[in-house]
Parts: structure tokens; C-alpha cells; sequence
């Protein structure tokens, strides 16, 4: 005789369409008295009891019941969609395009309750082969992102994602900068250019590309203070860049520079060809008081500035796909160094907390400090005459 389940225990059946038993449970009732029922399936009644007990107990839990059919191309769809709402428009384009490019294609068909970690890293170890480590770290946070916002939604029961760790990628472009008669050549070319001023500049004063395209001419004096006491020479404030919220990179790169004299005769022939283009557009110009705009004063963006120092990198002589905007800043502390600047003056100069990051970032440019102390050491142990 079948002994009757207790109260509570739920109902088993089996379910000849699915070829499979099906163990269910009711849990509790909606406001609307309807009841939630709980199911787990498997080949036997033992493994659709044993589905069950883990389904009631995620239950009690406050655990989310993952569902069966979200993929994580609707996962990482969900969170370009909605989940990057007050970032820049310019990081909103980046993600989609790792996202489309490199998760989706790889990942995208996968139900999120069947990913696995092993899977999230054998897809980061092939994306190592080609990619940089930077961009690795891009990939992972993205995905991330996704799985946690799927999880904070009832769609998965935890994010495997977080528990991979992010491998080490390909070399990326390693950085330079001119020597002394490059620097002077790539000077001479940008002569007679709209980017003359804009290179003297950057070069002359080690200011970051994205601090130059938001410069404005309320934030440079081209004449200084010669009858105070001590005078104050021709200036730039670099207070903003064209970053998200138009501060600048950190706090210590908000800095006022003063004007090497090349920079104030570039910078006041630009004024003089930015107001001819600014009668020539008449009513077509935008007045946003930018020092570095179009011919119709709206912002230059990064392209413009690399394919105008492209053209003028070709007239120095020099390959042009072998230099950026970028690299005038690492020729601004390469010249400094071997000029004897210290590393912390530099440092100041390029707008960095400390001196670490200069050590790290331009290390190749840095004139190694260590020679002082051994040419001392010579001296102090020169050998004796008697010797």
C-alpha cells in the first residue's frame, strides 16, 4: 500500500510529454490569492524531488529563481540600455563597441544561468592572444556590469564573472618622444599650419591633448604683470579638459603654467587667424570662446587633432603613422630630463600627484638620477697616488 505524502510535502507526477517526473510545491500565496507553486523536473523522482528541495529552499532563502531561457545577450543588451545612464557619450560608444565586437559574438548565445566560470576564462585567455591588457580589463568589467545588473533583477543567482580574474594581455603601443632635432623639426612644419600653436604649446608646456581642446581664451594671458612686485609672466591656466564633467584628470592637473616666449608669439598669430575665420563665418560662428576650434569655432575632437598633426609629422619628415599628439607630452619630459630638470619639478610641470606616475608613464624618457650618487662615490674612493 503507497503510503500518503504529508501535508506540505507537495505533489508528484509524471508527465508523459516531457518524458519526466515532475515534483510540485505550493509556497505561499499573491495578495491576489493565487497560489506559488514551485517545480523541479528530472528522469526519476528522486532527482525531481531533490530540484525541489533546492527551488523551496533558494525560496526561503530570499534567493531569486534564475530563469531558464536569459541569455547573456539579453543581459549585456539590458545594461547598454540601461545601465550606463550619466556616463559621456564618448564611454557609452566604447562599451557598445566591446560589447558588439568582442562579448556578444563569443558569449552572446549562452543561457546566463549555464555560464560558467571556466567559460568567462577560456574566453579571456583567447582574447589575450590579440588584445591589450587594458582592454582585457575593459571586457571583463563590461560583462561584469551586466551579469551583476541581471543578478540585481531576478535573472541569474550570481555573477561567475567576478569570480575571473583578468590575464595579462599583448604589449600595447609603447610610448616615445622626439629627440631635440626632431622636436625642432616637427616646430619648423607646424609653422604656417592651423596646429602651430596648438603643437608649440603642447610641446613647449607638456599640457595633455584633452586639456588643449578645452582651453578657452579667458584662461590665457598673453601679457603678464610686469609693474607688480615679483611680476607675473604671460600664463595659461589649465583648469578643464573635455572630460566628463570638464574637470581635468586629477585634481593636482588643474595648474597654472607660465609661457615660454615662443609659446606667446604662436598663440597670438593663432588669435589673429582665428578672428579672420571669425569674420569669414559671419553668423555661422559659435561663439565658445575656444582657443583651439574649428573654422567655425566649435571643438576640435581627437580626430581632427590626429590627422592635423599627421599632416604635420609627414612635413617634418617623419613617418606619420609612427607618431601621435599624445607623444608631445613625453617629448616635453624627455627634454626637460636631459636638460637636468629634477624629477619632481617635472612632475609639477605635467600636472601629477607625485612622482610615481612620471617614473612609470615616461621611465624610457627619464634621465636615470642614480649617476650623481655613484660619481660621489668615485671621489670619496678615488684610488691614492701610493696605489
Amino acid at each position: 500500500m503507497t503510503t500518503r505524502r504529508a501535508r506540505g510535502e507537495g505533489g508528484l507526477h509524471w508527465d508523459e510529454s516531457r518524458q519526466r517526473w515532475i515534483a510540485t510545491v505550493t509556497v505561499g500565496y499573491t495578495p491576489a490569492s493565487k497560489r506559488i507553486v514551485r517545480k523541479g523536473s528530472g528522469k526519476t523522482k528522486t532527482e525531481a524531488r531533490t530540484k525541489l528541495r533546492e527551488k523551496i529552499r533558494d525560496y526561503e532563502d530570499g534567493l531569486a529563481i534564475a530563469e531558464h531561457h536569459y541569455t547573456v545577450t539579453e543581459a549585456v543588451t539590458d545594461w547598454l540600455t540601461y545601465g550606463l545612464n550619466g556616463l559621456s557619450d564618448r564611454t557609452k560608444t566604447k562599451c557598445e563597441i566591446l560589447c558588439r565586437t568582442h562579448i556578444l559574438p563569443a558569449l552572446g548565445a549562452r543561457k546566463l544561468r549555464e555560464l560558467r566560470a571556466q567559460d568567462v576564462d577560456r574566453w579571456l585567455t583567447d582574447k589575450a592572444a590579440t588584445l591589450s591588457t587594458r582592454t582585457l580589463r575593459d571586457l571583463h568589467g563590461c560583462l561584469n556590469r551586466s551579469v551583476n545588473r541581471a543578478m540585481a533583477r531576478d535573472k541569474v543567482k550570481r555573477n561567475v564573472v567576478a569570480l575571473c580574474s583578468v590575464p595579462r594581455g599583448q604589449e600595447g603601443r609603447p610610448s616615445k618622444s622626439l629627440t631635440l632635432d626632431q622636436a625642432k623639426a616637427v616646430l619648423d612644419a607646424a609653422e604656417g599650419t592651423r596646429l602651430h600653436a596648438y603643437v608649440v604649446l603642447s610641446l613647449l608646456t607638456g599640457a595633455r591633448t584633452e586639456e588643449l581642446r578645452a582651453l578657452t581664451w579667458d584662461r590665457v594671458d598673453l601679457d603678464g604683470r610686469a609693474d607688480i612686485d615679483p611680476p607675473l609672466p604671460p600664463s595659461v591656466q589649465v583648469w578643464h579638459s573635455v572630460r566628463a564633467g570638464g574637470d581635468t584628470k586629477t585634481k593636482k592637473s588643474r595648474r597654472t603654467l607660465a609661457l615660454p616666449a615662443r609659446c606667446v608669439s604662436a598663440l597670438a598669430l593663432h588669435c589673429q587667424r582665428q578672428d579672420q575665420e571669425r569674420k569669414t563665418a559671419g553668423k555661422d560662428w559659435h561663439a565658445l570662446g575656444l582657443v583651439f576650434a574649428t573654422t567655425v569655432g566649435t571643438a576640435l575632437d581627437a580626430a581632427n587633432v590626429r590627422r592635423a598633426f599627421r599632416r604635420v609629422v609627414t612635413l617634418a619628415g617623419m613617418d606619420p603613422a609612427a607618431w601621435t599628439p599624445r607623444e608631445l607630452r613625453h617629448s616635453f619630459v624627455s627634454l626637460l630630463s636631459d636638460s637636468g630638470v629634477s624629477l619632481e619639478a617635472i612632475a609639477d610641470l605635467c600636472g601629477h600627484s607625485g612622482t610615481t606616475v612620471t617614473e612609470k608613464v615616461y621611465r624610457h624618457q627619464l634621465r636615470p638620477v642614480m649617476l650623481q650618487g655613484a660619481a660621489v662615490m668615485d671621489r670619496i674612493f678615488a684610488p691614492t697616488a701610493e696605489a
